[in-house]
């Protein structure tokens, strides 16, 4: 009884005004300090631990997921304060489909309301300039929800600060199976031909038939103003003479026009990780830098498979995503800063030593 008494008591006093002020400000003060070091342009994460949320605390899993989206508000509101450029969340997986059709359905409902209430002005991302994207398989969601998620890009799409890159439904699996098969369309259109300057053979035809057509105005100038006489020329002089613009009656074919008669291809050879790259629902967006996820569990669930590379931080952390906040962020922020900074100054070191190897070539 003495714990729980003390508990509520702990509880209480965080919740009264002077204590939330202090904390607002603290916050304020730390996120204006992270901002004086490097800042990941591009954030993921995995919002994992809302069902076990729920049944830590004996609520029902539509009430976890809306406590995870509160989370999500109030870590969105963190990055884009701290200078992150782009978030992406693994909103709704294609192997969620499987789930009970009640939870589904719910998930689905939640997504129509919480995406139309951050794209309302005046709230959180028309405050940092957000524009929400959408990555996924659009077929695979209702008609009604759909409408909505719509709705909330159009409203957002006028924001150029930043980007929210809701993965709706999605893997990565997917993603990049769409982004090859794009790639495979797009290479099967032969390319348009080349402009060319005229051929030789086509000057030459235009200028016999300025030719022609002056000597026959001259002809007729010439001739008797009689009916017979002029019919008689007029026939002569339109079967001797071609219009300006028309083509020639037997045109021989040209080197250029063998040339190009057949239909040319992009090259295969040409395919490389930057023409994937413009074909993933991410085209557009910054490299990925930092990926967490929360829950304890240490894997990527299908989930940025080709976004993550050679410096991507991937974290995984022991608290669920409802719990997730600042306090929790905040260490892995300054770890990333940490790291990042390492990084730059064995860079700069490498870059000096290649520069002083190049001076004492020079002075041999």
């Amino acid at each position: 009884m003495p714990s729980l008494h003390l508990a509520h008591l702990r509880k209480w006093i965080i919740q009264s005004p002077p204590a939330e002020w202090l904390i607002f400000q603290l916050r304020e003060i730390l996120i204006g300090a992270l901002r004086q070091g490097p800042v990941p342009r591009h954030v993921a994460f995995v919002m994992d631990g809302n069902r076990r949320f729920a049944r830590n605390h004996q609520i029902e899993k539509v009430e976890g997921h809306n406590l995870g989206f509160e989370a999500l508000a109030r870590i969105l509101e963190v990055c884009y304060k701290s200078g992150v450029e782009a978030v992406t969340i693994y909103a709704f997986s294609i192997e969620n489909f499987k789930r009970s059709k009640y939870e589904v359905d719910a998930l689905m409902e939640m997504a129509k309301v919480k995406l139309s209430q951050l794209a309302q002005h005046g709230d959180l991302l028309d405050r940092y300039g957000a524009s929400i994207r959408i990555l996924g398989q659009r077929e695979l969601v209702k008609p009604d929800v759909l409408e909505a998620i719509d709705r909330a890009v159009e409203l957002t799409s006028r924001n150029g600060r930043a980007i929210l890159n809701v993965c709706f439904p999605y893997t990565s699996r997917d993603e990049i199976t769409t982004a090859i098969r794009n790639t495979v369309i797009d290479y099967s259109k032969p390319l348009l031909p080349p402009p060319r300057a005229f051929s030789e053979a086509h000057i030459s035809h235009n200028i016999r038939n300025q030719h022609l057509a002056t000597a026959a105005s001259r002809l007729r100038a010439r001739s008797p103003s009689s009916a017979g006489t002029s019919d008689t020329e007029d026939s002569a002089s339109t079967s001797t003479t071609l219009h300006p613009d028309s083509p020639p009656q037997n045109p021989s074919p040209t080197y250029d026009d063998e040339k190009h008669g057949a239909d040319t291809y992009p090259d295969p050879e040409s395919v490389t990780p930057k023409v994937l790259d413009d074909h993933m629902f991410t085209a557009g967006t910054p490299p990925l830098e930092l990926l967490v996820r929360t829950s304890g569990v240490e894997r990527l669930s299908d989930f940025m498979l080709w976004q993550c590379h050679q410096t991507t931080e991937i974290v995984f952390l022991n608290c669920l995503w409802p719990e997730f906040d600042l306090w929790n962020f905040l260490p892995v922020l300054v770890e990333w800063q940490w790291r990042r900074k390492k990084v730059d100054e064995r860079e700069k070191a490498m870059m000096g030593r290649s520069s002083g190897r190049r001076k004492a070539k020079k002075l041999q």
